[in-house]
């Protein structure tokens, strides 16, 4: 057996991780933190985490994908929130709210991420348990996710990063120079 599939699998070709990557998005996740703090939401680690999945993308490719999460974390607090409110840990019913939001998402022609944070929403509200309200929670989930978006859009607007080419391709460009 070969190392070489797994290593393929692992070890990054064309979109490595930096220096300065990692310093965006430490940046990034440490004021959306502290954003979320200062509303003083409850859960404000969720703002972080939004920002983590936004910060993967330049500002070209997270901002209309970020305008899916925000629809889709709406779309799943409103469903979440209702159904966290009147049946909380309903097993069944949980079932039935996943594919009607992704039939929802279907027929509002919104992209996979808009279900899938949809979903994540659905998930946090209706199955881990609450002491408050189910809206109340519900509400809190959007604003904290909301943060994070915002937050991961910012940070990348005002410090992109500049992916420099491979060692090849600058061999490459300076010959053709």
């Amino acid at each position: 057996m070969t190392i070489e599939p797994l290593r393929k699998l692992i070890i990054p070709g064309d979109d490595p991780a930096s220096v300065i990557h990692s310093a965006r998005t430490a940046v990034a996740a440490v004021l959306s933190l502290l954003v979320a703090r200062l509303f003083g939401l409850p859960e404000a680690g969720w703002a972080p985490l939004t920002t983590i999945v936004v910060m993967q993308s330049s500002l070209g490719a997270a901002l209309p994908i970020s305008a899916q999460r925000f629809a889709g974390t709406a779309l799943g607090a409103a469903v979440g929130g209702f159904l966290a409110t009147y049946y909380p840990g309903n097993i069944f019913l949980f079932g039935i709210a996943v594919f009607v939001i992704g039939i929802l998402c279907t027929a509002l022609k919104m992209e996979r991420s808009a279900y899938r944070f949809a979903g994540i929403t659905l998930v946090i509200l209706m199955l881990f348990p609450r002491l408050n309200s189910g809206w109340a929670v519900a509400v809190h989930r959007f604003v904290e996710t909301s943060i994070g978006i915002a937050v991961g859009l910012f940070v990348t607007a005002l410090w992109p990063e500049h992916k420099s080419l491979p060692s090849s391709a600058t061999a490459v460009n300076s010959k053709t120079n």
